[in-house]
């Protein structure tokens, strides 16, 4: 079962200042959330963020199994900020699974 991939627009700024070929793998690996939500090194961050590493970077993205989706909340390299505000990116994951 596939789950429908959401991205904040936030995120498609965040994308847009990354160099072109870590922007391709990020975009791969995000693509590959639909099929497996949680694959192997995936880092549970709250009861359904999860954070997925692509090289100096990081997909910090939220996990709805009753609905079928998976949202992707942040990208961006490894900071002390990186995992801030965790809370904040639930509410927005929550706010784009409201708007379908």
């Amino acid at each position: 079962m596939a789950y429908t991939l959401k991205i904040h627009r936030n995120v498609e700024k965040q994308l847009q200042r990354i160099p072109k070929k870590q922007r391709e793998r990020l975009v791969t690996t995000m693509r590959s959330l639909r099929n497996d939500p949680r694959p192997a090194g995936c880092l549970k961050l709250d009861d359904t963020l999860y954070r997925v590493r692509q090289g100096q970077y990081r997909i910090i993205y939220a996990v709805f199994d009753e609905d079928v989706v998976v949202v992707v909340c942040k990208v961006a390299r490894r900071a002390e900020d990186t995992y801030r505000n965790l809370k904040t990116l639930l509410d927005s994951a929550e706010s784009i699974l409201g708007q379908r």
